[in-house]
């Protein structure tokens, strides 16, 4: 039996809905999702087995201009993820599609010389003529790939693009275990449960001003115990984080806690600590502490 495998990397503007389609054709929460752009700071790798069959899929960073080294490390990601890439989807949200835009972006993927999809993402957002007029702008600009209409909110359009991808996929052995889901480890995923709550908890800039960093992981007491530090840039947004009495970072607390168990499955102890570290976004230094390559 011939056994394919590769690296299927998605690719697009932040808020194209790349995490959706990511922990959709995983089957699990990979990433998290808020309808905040530049959720996404990391890559995330998550692995799909068939019998004859390897997807290793990775969620990215979305394209921007970046602002400071952290945005300048978000898009050194993409870059790596176009060029260790088997086969590319690029992800675009229709509604927001403008050729001139896109037109770059789709200059640097045929450089690349690897199979793309272009998935029209929310088409249950758009009528039919849009839809076309969106299929004719996608084959202007990258001419040979392959488009696929898909709605990741609604799951519709999705079996399709997973048999595409099969067919696309390289023949070889696959690249980790059959029962490995995912290249990070528990406490990466506490960490970005927590920064998820404080995305939908709080507004303007202080989500993007967070870091969180898990500092204790007591796996083997009961309740398991987590302590986790969130980072702040000024002394302001700390403030705002824990709020009057400590009662929005009990909230968030809360929130996170609850998450974090559903995803473990076990009891837990979940402690919070916000300290300020001034301009760590622009920091090299505590941009590796914070697992920033």
């Amino acid at each position: 039996m011939t056994h394919r495998a590769g690296f299927v990397n998605i690719v697009g503007k932040p808020n194209a809905g790349k995490s959706t389609l990511m922990n959709l054709l995983v089957g699990e929460k990979l990433a998290i999702i808020t309808p905040k752009a530049q959720t996404t700071r990391h890559r995330i790798l998550g692995i799909v087995n068939g019998e004859d069959y390897q997807f290793v899929f990775s969620d990215t960073p979305g394209v921007l201009e970046p602002a400071y080294k952290l945005q300048e490390n978000m898009l050194q990601q993409v870059n790596e993820a176009l060029t260790d890439a088997d086969v590319l989807i690029w992800l675009i949200d229709i509604s927001e599609l403008n050729e001139a835009s896109e037109a770059d972006f789709a200059k640097r993927l045929k450089s690349t010389g690897k199979p793309v999809i272009i998935a029209l993402n929310k088409i249950d957002l758009a009528h039919q003529q849009k839809l076309e007029q969106a299929v004719e702008i996608c084959a202007h600009i990258l001419p040979g790939a392959e488009i696929l209409p898909v709605s990741a909110l609604h799951e519709s359009g999705i079996d399709f693009l997973q048999r595409k991808l099969i067919s696309l996929l390289p023949e070889g052995p696959p690249y980790y275990d059959k029962d490995q889901l995912t290249d990070r480890p528990e406490r990466f995923f506490v960490a970005e449960i927590i920064r998820e709550k404080i995305l939908m908890n709080y507004s303007r800039e202080v989500p993007y001003s967070v870091e969180v960093v898990v500092t204790e992981f007591r796996e083997a007491q009961e309740p398991l115990l987590i302590r986790a530090e969130i980072h702040v840039v000024r002394e302001s947004q700390k403030a705002i984080l824990i709020g009057h009495r400590g009662q929005a970072l009990k909230k968030t607390g809360t929130e996170a806690r609850k998450d974090i168990e559903a995803f473990l499955d076990r009891k837990v102890y979940l402690e919070l600590f916000v300290k300020v570290s001034k301009d760590w976004r622009d920091s090299e230094t505590q941009l590796k502490r914070f697992g920033y390559r």
